[in-house]
C-alpha cells in the first residue's frame, strides 16, 4: 500500500460527493415536483447514492467526482482497480454494518482512518481496499 489518504481528505471527498448527490436529488424533486418527505423520494435518494458510490468507482478507476477533484481514489489492497463485487462489499455491506450499529462502527472507522498507519476503515477491511493519492495509470 502506497501513498495512503488520510481522514480529512477522505471526509472532504465524502462531503463533496454528498453535496453533488443532494443537488441531483434536489433538481429531480424540483423538476418533477415531488414531495421531499415521501417514501418514493427517499427511496430514489437511497438508490442514486448506492449506484453512485458503487458503480462510479467501478467504472472510473476507483474515483468518484469528488475523489477525482481531490486526487484520491479507492484501490484494492494490492493496488489494482476495484471491481463491482469489491465496491458492493465496501459500500453496501459496510453501510449495513454502520446502520446496524447505529453509527458506532462509523465512529470507530473514523478513528481507524485517523490513527492506523494504513488509514483503513472497517469498510476498507471488509472489501480489501484502501484510499490512495496515487493516480490511475490509465487515467493520464
Amino acid at each position: 500500500m502506497s501513498n495512503v489518504a488520510g481522514f480529512w481528505v477522505r471526509l472532504g471527498a465524502r462531503v463533496l460527493d454528498a453535496l453533488l448527490i443532494g443537488m441531483v436529488i434536489g433538481t429531480l424533486v424540483f423538476v418533477f415536483q415531488m414531495d421531499t418527505e415521501s417514501r418514493l423520494t427517499q427511496a430514489i435518494e437511497s438508490v442514486v447514492s448506492i449506484l453512485y458510490f458503487v458503480l462510479f468507482p467501478t467504472f472510473v478507476y476507483g474515483y468518484t467526482v469528488a475523489k477525482r477533484l481531490l486526487n484520491i481514489r479507492i484501490v484494492k489492497k494490492d493496488g489494482t482497480d476495484v471491481n463491482l463485487s469489491t465496491m458492493v462489499l465496501r459500500e453496501v455491506l459496510g453501510g449495513i454494518i454502520y446502520a446496524v450499529t447505529f453509527g458506532l462502527a462509523l465512529i470507530v472507522s473514523a478513528f481507524m482512518v485517523g490513527l492506523r498507519k494504513d488509514k483503513r476503515a472497517i469498510h476498507d477491511l471488509i472489501a480489501g481496499t484502501y484510499v490512495t493519492h496515487d493516480r490511475a495509470d490509465h487515467w493520464e
